[in-house]
């Protein structure tokens, strides 16, 4: 029997790490010997959290950076490496739009496929040489249950959330004969800043600090995939027994 491998990082970064999820997971890692850095744009909660988690005992550096500036993303990340080798990469950057009564705008379109796929693979592309060459590390990255299908609330949410775990699960076998584990976390609705703005109805929304808890214990694990919350995994099972023409008047109700 082959046993699953039990991973301890002692030097996390996160992207989108000044609040929701990113920064719920910071804390959660937040601990004496632990070496922290925490990428977003806005740097007041950057600040906040990065005095939190040295409260906690952890070296923990902050930087403001677009994760759509390749070029940026590319520096701090070799930066990070420089100061403490990086075990675990967290991609949490993203955005949704969407509203039950008005569409998405094309700026709001382009913009999202930026940041949630742009920002994907200028996280991934600057870290993957480091593992590589040193034949070891860990990368997660953030998918959705919106993933699951086309949502008309926010497809272009759906599409790159979508786009990110067939990424995400290509890229797991692909790595793990170099010693490098690829998980894709797939969340249903998350108490976050950017749900609390959502006009629609969520059912089963779990906190951030609930959502960070159930991460790193998954990553912690080794598991590829992150599914939670388990009310939402089976909700998004039977959707896929249904017939099409059925789901689609589903998702169309407001």
């Amino acid at each position: 029997m082959v046993r699953r491998q039990k991973f301890h990082p002692t030097s996390v970064l996160i992207t989108g790490a000044a609040g929701g999820i990113g920064a719920a997971l910071a804390r959660v890692y937040a601990a004496p010997g632990m070496h922290l850095f925490l990428g977003d744009v806005h740097t007041a909660g950057l600040e906040a959290i990065t005095a939190e988690c040295r409260a906690r005992g952890a070296e923990t550096q902050w930087t403001e950076v677009d994760v759509t500036n390749k070029t940026a993303m590319a520096a701090w990340i070799k930066a990070a490496d420089n100061i403490k080798l990086l075990d675990l990469v967290i991609m949490l950057a993203g955005v949704a739009y969407g509203s039950a009564d008005q569409e998405e705008t094309s700026e709001q379109t382009r913009r999202t496929f930026a940041i949630n796929l742009e920002g994907m693979l200028n996280t991934i592309e600057p870290v993957l040489p480091l593992f590589r060459q040193r034949q070891r590390g860990q990368l997660a990255l953030m998918s959705s249950h919106g993933a699951s299908r086309g949502f008309p609330i926010a497809p272009s949410y759906s599409a790159t959330k979508a786009a990110i775990r067939v990424y995400g699960e290509g890229l797991q076998a692909w790595l793990k004969r170099e010693n490098i584990f690829v998980t894709v976390i797939i969340p249903g609705f998350v108490q976050t800043p950017m749900t609390d703005a959502n006009d629609f109805m969520m059912p089963f929304r779990v906190s951030a600090a609930k959502a960070a808890a159930i991460i790193q214990q998954g990553l912690a694990r080794g598991r590829t995939r992150i599914c939670f919350p388990r009310p939402i995994n089976a909700a998004v099972y039977l959707m896929s027994l249904l017939p099409r023409a059925w789901v689609d008047r589903l998702v169309a109700l407001k």
